[in-house]
C-alpha cells in the first residue's frame, strides 16, 4: 500500500502553439518560482498541436505536456485547467513569465487556512 499523495497547491498552465523558441525558459522560470516560494505545484503546457518540437522542449524543461485537440487559445487554456491538479491555477503564456517575480508576495494565498 502506498502513501497518499500530497495535494498540489498550485498549477501553472501555459497554452502553447509553436513556442519552441521560448517555452523551455518559461517552464524553467515557472518551476523556479514554485521552488523559490516553497509551493507544491506543477507546470502544465497545454499544447494545441505544435509542429516545432515545443512539446519535447517543454517536457525536457520539467513541464507536464497536455495535448489539446480543440484549436484556439481559449481551448488550450481550458484544456490545461481541466488537467490541472493544483488547488489554485495561474494561467501564463510561454512568452511572458516575468509575472512570477512580482507575484511572489501573493503566493501565501495558495496556503490552506482561514485566510483564503
Amino acid at each position: 500500500m502506498s502513501a497518499p499523495e500530497t495535494p498540489l497547491q498550485l498549477s501553472i498552465v501555459m497554452p502553447c502553439l509553436n513556442e519552441a523558441r521560448t517555452v523551455g525558459l518559461c517552464v524553467k522560470k515557472a518551476a523556479g518560482f514554485l521552488s523559490a516560494q516553497g509551493l507544491r505545484g506543477e507546470v502544465i503546457v497545454a499544447d494545441n498541436g505544435s509542429t516545432d518540437g515545443s512539446q519535447d522542449i517543454a517536457a525536457a524543461a520539467g513541464a507536464r505536456v497536455v495535448p489539446v485537440a480543440r484549436k484556439g487559445y481559449g481551448a488550450a487554456l481550458m484544456g490545461g485547467v481541466e488537467a490541472a491538479r493544483g488547488a489554485w491555477v495561474i494561467m501564463a503564456t510561454p512568452t511572458t513569465v516575468t509575472i512570477f517575480p512580482t507575484w511572489a508576495g501573493s503566493s501565501s494565498r495558495c496556503a490552506p487556512g482561514p485566510t483564503l
